[in-house]
């Protein structure tokens, strides 16, 4: 089993023009040097992958499988020393649903994408016609990931196409590319030589990525901004595309709920991974019935949630992972309180400190436009918006341009489903929010983007579908 220290060195030492220094973003020190890739090697990377397809495809599933679940061994070996890296890394405590949870996803989803079943499908059988259709490889498949969760949903875009007899080129974030190095440098050792690479780059290298005549598909999870320009790049040769982009998750809280019992369960929705998820619980709104009651519960739970270093095991609450993103949080936080909104916990975060630790903060009494409701933050800042009926609670989670996900808390399940479908997003959870399973479909509505991820469609999508007719 390899070690923290040789792992590092390992991809520290991956050839590239130069190479430059990851700060810890919770104490700002050193993590390691990533390699600075270029355009050139971007095309050796996608040559390789496209000699080495080929015979991947002609594997055939069973044995492509088999792979997949000895690279989720290998995972489950490492999983400590990578683990202990993406807390450096990206800043995410190793305890709670955290690094360790995120690199045990990886190997849950490797032998999710392996085991998941897609058979032919017999579309007409008669007397006259007899049509069944099949999914075909791609070929080569353009994986762009992004900086919140660089190891798991690097899993979530390679373990299908891999499955489906693809290769894979991937371009990490510039934030996070140590972390999805080491996951690639363990992976493997399962697989082929230049079936997966991982380009440590900028975005010249991702818009090459994407315009290349070479790639046949692209996947993408990030902003929406990003989103449209990758559908501009790869235009020119029509690419087959998933994209899973920015969102801002309503939920919905009905006056029969009880604040107590469901505290806990809207925390994690909103603060997961420190709020740096696309899928977060990012506008609460709560019956006039049962406001105060959420807010003074919700505030106790936050309150007891440590924040700080991510190696330290007591924590479950980490840094935002760049000092960008902890601008936009404490711009909209600072517009909300000047506002006149009612700060109820956090929103003074202590300049003295190092690393980009924001409180977490929770806002009430805020009107519906404001821009900490409006704008998706991104980080640890909760606004608790009220409605007085359930039509006006809808029209206000309807009311913005995205639509990941959504959700409605409610003992009563029949009323809370009949909610849930009034919303405009992709997935709504029911006393829950964010939760997703590698076989269960996941993807956006309205701009969040299109294609799905994860279970038969998402292997589907990773696919050329063919009808064999006659």
């Amino acid at each position: 089993m390899e070690t923290y220290d040789s792992m590092l060195a390992r991809i520290s030492a991956a050839p590239g023009q130069g190479s430059r220094t990851i700060l810890d973003p919770a104490t700002g020190e050193p993590v390691g040097q990533a390699p600075v890739h270029t355009v050139d090697d971007l095309e050796h990377a996608i040559a390789a992958a496209a000699a080495a397809q080929p015979a991947w495809a002609a594997l055939g599933h069973d044995a492509r499988s088999a792979a997949l679940l000895k690279a989720a061994d290998a995972v489950e070996r490492s999983a400590e020393e990578l683990a202990q890296l993406l807390s450096r890394e990206q800043g995410k405590p190793l305890n709670g649903p955290n690094a360790r949870f995120e690199v045990g996803a990886c190997a849950a989803w490797l032998r999710a994408a392996a085991t998941t079943p897609l058979a032919p499908e017999m579309v007409v059988d008669d007397s006259e016609t007899r049509a069944e259709l099949h999914y075909r490889p791609i070929g080569v498949v353009g994986a762009i990931g992004p900086w919140n969760w660089p190891m798991m949903i690097t899993i979530w875009q390679i373990a299908p196409a891999l499955r489906m007899g693809n290769a894979v080129v991937v371009k990490p974030s510039q934030n996070t590319p140590l972390s999805v190095l080491a996951l690639a440098a363990v992976i493997n050792d399962e697989l082929p030589e230049g079936l997966l690479s991982v380009v440590s780059s900028g975005r010249d290298v991702g818009a090459r990525l994407a315009e290349h005549p070479a790639i046949g598909k692209v996947m993408f999870t990030g902003s929406t901004a990003a989103g449209k320009s990758i559908i501009k790049s790869s235009a020119g040769t029509i690419k087959r595309l998933t994209l899973e982009l920015g969102g801002n998750d309503a939920g919905i809280v009905l006056p029969d709920a009880d604040p107590k019992a469901i505290a806990e369960g809207l925390f994690w929705g909103a603060f997961i991974n420190t709020g740096q998820t696309c899928a977060a619980l990012k506008r609460l709104y709560v019956h006039d019935d049962i406001y105060d009651g959420v807010c003074e519960e919700l505030t106790k739970v936050a309150a007891a949630m440590p924040m700080g270093v991510g190696l330290d095991e007591a924590n479950v609450l980490g840094p935002l992972q760049n000092r960008q993103q902890y601008d936009i949080v404490a711009r909209l936080v600072d517009a909300a309180r000047d506002s006149g909104a009612r700060i109820l916990l956090g929103g003074n975060p202590d300049p003295g400190q190092p690393g980009n630790f924001y409180p977490t903060t929770l806002v009430a009494d805020i009107d519906n436009s404001n821009p900490l409701v409006a704008e998706e933050q991104f980080g640890p800042a909760l606004p608790i918006i009220r409605y007085s009926t359930v039509d006006e609670a809808i029209q206000m989670a309807n009311g913005v341009d995205v639509g990941l996900g959504a959700s409605v808390w409610s003992p009563n399940l029949t009323a809370a489903r009949e909610v849930g479908a009034c919303l405009e997003a992709g997935t709504v959870w029911i006393n829950k929010h964010g939760a997703v399973d590698p076989r269960i479909p996941f993807g956006g509505a309205k701009q969040s983007g299109y294609g799905l991820e994860f279970g038969v469609e998402g292997l589907k999508a990773l696919g050329i579908p063919q009808v064999i007719n006659g």
